[in-house]
């Protein structure tokens, strides 16, 4: 059985992408996908315990066994420790940035790589219980990121309202479902309708163009397929125009950088790391002798794999 992690509870984004790289999965693999099993209708059925489904899939995998996380961390750990295969997780938003905390452990805690990525258009709502007033509501539950997307929404509409970031959309979902009423939750319908919740206001993020960018992540990346991307990380030496003579390489060998970003290298103050996305492919000529240049110029390198490129 293949095993496979979202940051749950149901409901979430995550949760989304998660179905989205199945989809995919299936389609590679020549399925429609609209199979049934003897499980249940689409392949989906529920073990009796909550925030936990299995999929059948039309691959060399039988079944797909689905689990929710609370927390990123403990997610990968469980990949790394072979608990499950795979896992999704958020690496950027359009409106608000990168999810340093997923680039910090794939940079310093595990050895992992990137398999697949996945882009979820992403819709935030507010989320009421039922009968509840713009008056009532006293508090706003979410996760940061969303929490960051709705900021003019917030300020113009409840801007006296206290803002508590929760783990994730959905269990700001859960809480509002359970609470008194005077509290509401930015989230997707997905979620309203798995808890219960009433829509107050519907795409109340910030901007038109809100696209989260996901990646599954497994202990091996993905083979080659023509249409690839390559994710790095590294450090350089502290002189001058050593990060430029690094990127220089890529210029060298015609290769486009799709993006580049730092982060604290949590060594000392002024030291940092350069994630840098390429396109291509690891085993493609002029891919592997422009990584293999790169591994030689910077102090720290770090492989993060290659893997289909998700087509929007």
């Amino acid at each position: 059985m293949r095993k496979l992690g979202y940051l749950g509870p149901r409901g979430t984004f995550s949760q989304e992408a998660l179905k989205i790289y199945l989809d995919i999965s299936r389609k590679k693999a020549g399925k429609s996908g609209n199979e049934k099993s003897e499980k249940g209708e689409k392949g989906i059925t529920s073990e009796g315990c909550k925030g936990r489904d299995v999929y059948d899939v039309y691959d060399k995998y039988d079944e797909i066994e689905v689990r929710d996380y609370i927390t990123i961390r403990d997610m990968l750990f469980d990949v790394e420790n072979g608990k499950i295969e795979e896992a999704v997780v958020p690496l950027e938003n359009s409106l608000e940035g990168s999810v340093n905390e997923i680039l910090d452990i794939m940079a310093n805690e595990v050895d992992l790589k990137y398999k697949a990525e996945v882009v979820v258009v992403i819709r935030q709502n507010l989320l009421v219980k039922k009968g509840t007033s713009a008056e009532n509501i006293r508090c706003i539950y979410s996760h940061p990121q969303a929490i960051g997307q709705c900021r003019k929404y917030i300020s113009c509409n409840f801007s006296k309202a206290e803002i508590k970031p929760v783990y994730s959309t959905a269990g700001a979902a859960e809480l509002v479902a359970a609470g008194e009423g005077n509290c509401a939750a930015i989230g997707s319908l997905v979620a309203a309708e798995e808890y219960g919740l009433d829509v107050y206001a519907r795409d109340i993020q910030d901007g038109e163009n809100n696209f989260t960018r996901f990646a599954a992540v497994s202990r091996h990346d993905s083979p080659k397929s023509g249409y690839d991307k390559t994710s790095i990380v590294f450090s350089t030496e502290d002189k001058p125009g050593s990060l430029y003579k690094i990127l220089d390489i890529f210029n060298l060998w015609d290769i486009n950088m799709t993006r580049i970003e730092s982060r604290p290298a949590k060594k000392q103050l002024g030291c940092y790391i350069f994630f840098v996305d390429i396109e291509g492919h690891r085993d493609d000529d002029d891919v592997r002798d422009a990584l293999t240049m790169v591994k030689r110029k910077t102090s720290f390198y770090k492989f993060l794999g290659s893997y289909p490129r998700y087509r929007i």
